[in-house]
C-alpha cells in the first residue's frame, strides 16, 4: 500500500522523493496517514470517501488525516478533478526516503511510531496477496516468493548488501498509476520489499564454536 521506507541512496531518488525530516516523521506518525499515501500512490487522485472504503474507516476520519498530510505537504488538492461538492487529493511524491539515525533519536517515538506502521502495511500486503494467490493466473503463482536468508556479516558487509539490492531493483521499471498504460503487457505491480533486519539475539562465533548453539527446527531461518 505503500512505498515506505527506503533509504536516501536507493535507486531514483530524484523530485518526486520525499526524504522526511523531523515536521515530516510526526505527519507521518499514524498508521492511517501512511496508508492514505500508500493508496493514493497506488490508485492515484482520489476522494475522502473512497479512501475511508477502502481502510475501513469513516470520511470523517480520512478527510481529518488527508487535511493534516496537506499541512506537511504530503498531498495536495487535485483542483481538476475536485468540485464544489467533492474534494479530490493526490500523492505529492512517488516515493518516502527515512535513513536519519539523528532524526531517530531526536524523534524516538515518532520514529517507532511510523516504522511500526509501515512493517504492519508490509504484513497486510503479504497476507492479502495470500489470500488471492490460489485465484491469480498460474504465471504469476509461480513466481511467488516468500524467502528467508540468515547471513553473518558485519555493518558495512550490510551496507554494501543493501547498495547491491537497490542496484538490481533500480534496473526494472518503478510503477506509477500515470504510467501503467506505457508497460508492456503482461506486467502487473509487484511489491519487492528488502529488510535487512539484526537479530543480535542469535549465538555469538564463540558459542557456536564451543558447539552450544541449539539445532534448528525449521526450514526457515
Amino acid at each position: 500500500m505503500a512505498d515506505a521506507v527506503e533509504r536516501p541512496d536507493g535507486p531514483n531518488v530524484g523530485e518526486d522523493s520525499v526524504v522526511l525530516d523531523a515536521k515530516g516523521l510526526r505527519a507521518l506518525a499514524h498508521p492511517v496517514r501512511v496508508q492514505l499515501v500508500g493508496l493514493l500512490r497506488k490508485y492515484g487522485p482520489s476522494t475522502a470517501t473512497r479512501l475511508a472504503e477502502r481502510l475501513g474507516v469513516n470520511s470523517g476520519t480520512a478527510s481529518y488525516h488527508l487535511r493534516q498530510l496537506g499541512a506537511a505537504g504530503f498531498v495536495e488538492e487535485d483542483t481538476e478533478r475536485g468540485n464544489a461538492r467533492e474534494r479530490w487529493w493526490r500523492s505529492v511524491h512517488r516515493t518516502t526516503w527515512f535513513n536519519d539515525p539523528e532524526l531517530t533519536e531526536r524523534e524516538p517515538e515518532a520514529a517507532l511510531a511510523y516504522q511500526q506502521s509501515v512493517a504492519a502495511i508490509y504484513t497486510l500486503r503479504t497476507q492479502q496477496t495470500l489470500n488471492e494467490l490460489q485465484t491469480m493466473p498460474r504465471a504469476w503463482r509461480n513466481t511467488f516468493d516468500m524467502s528467508d536468508w540468515a547471513l553473518r556479516i558485519t555493518p558495512e558487509e550490510a551496507a554494501t548488501l543493501y547498495r547491491e539490492l537497490t542496484d538490481v531493483i533500480a534496473r526494472y521499471r518503478r510503477d506509477a498509476p500515470e504510467t501503467a498504460a506505457s508497460a508492456p503487457e503482461g506486467a502487473e505491480r509487484v511489491a519487492v520489499i528488502t529488510q535487512i533486519l539484526p537479530e543480535l539475539d542469535a549465538p555469538a562465533a564463540s558459542s557456536l564454536a564451543s558447539g552450544s548453539q541449539e539445532e534448528e527446527g525449521s526450514p526457515t531461518s
